[in-house]
């Protein structure tokens, strides 16, 4: 079954449409590619969904213990190589303000955000440098 379908809109833009909610979302190309840069380019679009995943399998496991996953949030930076241009690193910063979590547990919530599905299906070639400020 289909999950996502994308058509292209010119001037390099797409649009993409999640087959069972409906939702959508647009890309451009950046403004250092030809682009208008008007929204999230492709490859911001790895960026959101590293941290998007990191922070969901957190909460997932969390939320099973019982605890307050509320206050987490992340900024990401995304560092492009050329030739050929591709994603060299995704620099992560983690912030959980008031984490009510103990050492050996933030151990553990950090150990399931760094192996979540996006970051262990992304090139091995591609730094992903993660820092947790808790």
């Amino acid at each position: 079954m289909k999950t996502v379908e994308t058509k292209y809109e010119g001037g390099l833009r797409t649009s993409s449409v999640h087959l069972k909610s409906n939702n959508t979302f647009q890309t451009d190309a950046p403004l250092d590619n030809n682009g208008k840069g008007e929204t999230f380019s492709p490859t911001d679009t790895v960026a959101a969904a590293l941290g998007a995943c990191m922070m969901t399998v957190m909460a997932i496991a969390g939320e099973k213990e019982g605890l307050d996953m509320s206050g987490m949030h992340l900024a990401t930076q995304k560092v492009m190589a050329a030739n050929p241009r591709r994603i060299a690193a995704l620099k992560v910063d983690f912030y959980w303000d008031n984490c009510p979590l103990n050492d050996s547990q933030r151990d553990w919530i950090k150990d399931i955000g760094i192996n979540c599905p996006v970051a262990l299906s992304l090139s091995a070639d591609l730094r992903q440098e993660i820092n947790f400020h808790f």
